[in-house]
């Protein structure tokens, strides 16, 4: 079981954004900017590419709604969808808010957030 699986089992505690039957998504602890979230379907599948065609499209959707969210409620220009896929054996897809193509560099030191911070955002994006 991934670590993916424990944090939508509820074995793991999340910064939870959204819920449907098919997907979570929740805020990344070690976030490239306030609002950085990870959209999961609740099939543990590896890769992206090995999902079926429903699910895939059906994420794609979920993850639309997150971000018009975000658009509306933070102070980004846009919303980034990365996959990268090779930390968790989870298929998930990261949505980074950005205001230039930096905010999407993953080597640059992560934000360090406090608890208050991460709920605040998470209230602010939840659907």
């Amino acid at each position: 079981m991934t670590i993916f699986s424990k944090i939508i089992n509820g074995d793991i505690p999340s910064y939870k954004v959204a819920e449907d039957e098919n997907y979570y998504a929740f805020l990344d602890i070690n976030p490239l900017s306030k609002g950085h979230t990870l959209v999961v379907p609740k099939k543990e599948i590896d890769y992206l590419f090995d999902l079926d065609n429903d699910t895939l499209s059906g994420m794609i959707i979920f993850a639309k709604k997150i971000a018009k969210k975000m658009d509306s409620v933070l102070e980004c220009k846009r919303v980034a969808v990365v996959v990268l896929g090779l930390e968790v054996p989870h298929a998930h897809i990261h949505l980074i808010p950005l205001n230039n193509e930096s905010d999407v560099d993953f080597k640059k030191p992560k934000l360090k957030l406090t608890s208050e911070e991460f709920l605040e955002i998470a209230e602010k994006i939840s659907l």
